[in-house]
């Protein structure tokens, strides 16, 4: 009986710097029930900045799959590792790192969870989606969870990228409007390290995929609008560890506070691209040369949440990454802190 075809759609990490971005590419294979079903494929690694025109070849390992919801039926969505054409992970493969942290540190049952914020542009403009052709909206204050025509843009989209994210088996757990108009947040988690990572990767895929019929262009920058009194936008990481979730944990999550402090400057360079542009010391955010943490504190670098201090266990609150970060340097940053002997970018 002739097999059934579906389009798998690989999806990889560029090599731009100093931020990456995604890239894709349909192949047309027999329907899959394993990983190991789906065949590794190539691209021009020239076109990618990962390759020179000479030697362009770069090969993707799939190493993660889910249902596509855009294209439906036995379709999927496809994440891969970019190898050299000889075989070894490129050097734009982050997520071999974290492959490695997550083996070192096992035993820590690490949990990852996602707050992705993101600002929705005009395309292909580059003023804010919704926003007035000239001059400002009103000033923040309405925005945050508002309602309402006048209060929050391109909901439409929101809600298709939930439903989409739900499809496709990825753990989206909540959606809200932000602080700045046009400017929008989803969670991810929680997971593992690199079940999280791999589903921020696609659901930001799905995000980008998903405005392009509607005119819309998500973007990660940190600062968005720099001139004007505006929020910028962050990718907040709530992280646990087994002992961090056991009874008396709380002195685990201090413990965990005080040795991030001691890497804090090691974590800043993975954490995103301009994210000093953001991290100013207003708009809920610590400087970016200083290092604090504290209960309930949205100005701190870490948060400990108020129901963590009272449960005495749970959970704590890296609010440093930026909306751009990579979340497989994120997660390696911190299992490689708190969990081991500590950062080297």
């Amino acid at each position: 009986m002739k097999k059934q075809l579906i389009m798998a759609q690989y999806i990889w990490i560029d090599g731009r710097m100093p931020t990456a971005m995604l890239r894709s590419k349909v192949r047309v294979i027999p329907a899959v029930h394993r990983l190991k079903d789906i065949p590794n494929w190539g691209f021009d690694g020239s076109s990618t900045e990962q390759a020179t025109t000479s030697k362009s070849d770069c090969a993707l390992r799939p190493v993660y799959y889910l249902p596509d919801p855009i294209l439906g039926g036995k379709n999927i969505m496809v994440m891969c590792e970019v190898l050299n054409s000889d075989g070894r992970p490129h050097k734009s493969n982050t997520r071999v790192r974290l492959r490695q942290a997550v083996k070192a540190h096992k035993s820590a049952q690490p949990l990852f969870g996602f707050e992705q914020e993101y600002t929705m542009y005009d395309k292909p403009g580059e003023w804010p989606y919704g926003w007035p052709g000239e001059g400002f909206p009103g000033p923040q204050g309405p925005y945050y969870c508002g309602e309402g025509a006048n209060d929050v843009n391109g909901r439409p989209l929101v809600v298709a990228h939930t439903i989409a994210c739900m499809t496709a088996g990825i753990r989206i757990y909540g959606t809200n409007a932000e602080v700045m108009p046009s400017q929008w947040e989803f969670q991810i988690g929680p997971l593992g390290p690199l079940g999280v990572a791999d589903q921020m990767w696609l659901a930001r895929w799905l995000l980008y995929r998903l405005g392009e019929p509607m005119g819309i262009s998500p973007r990660l920058d940190p600062k968005p609008i720099a001139k004007g009194d505006w929020n910028g936008a962050g990718c907040h990481v709530n992280f646990s560890t087994r002992q961090m979730r056991a009874q008396g944990g709380l002195t685990e999550i201090v413990r965990a506070c005080k040795k991030l402090g001691r890497f804090h400057n090691q974590h800043i360079v993975v954490y995103g691209t301009d994210n000093e542009k953001r991290l100013t010391g207003k708009y809920e955010t610590c400087d970016i040369n200083t290092f604090r943490y504290g209960v309930s504190d949205r100005g701190a670098s870490i948060r400990i949440p108020m129901s963590t201090a009272k449960a005495g266990r749970g959970y704590l609150e890296d609010r440093r990454p930026a909306a751009n970060c990579d979340p497989y340097l994120v997660c390696t940053a911190l299992l490689e802190t708190v969990c081991g002997s500590g950062f080297k970018p």
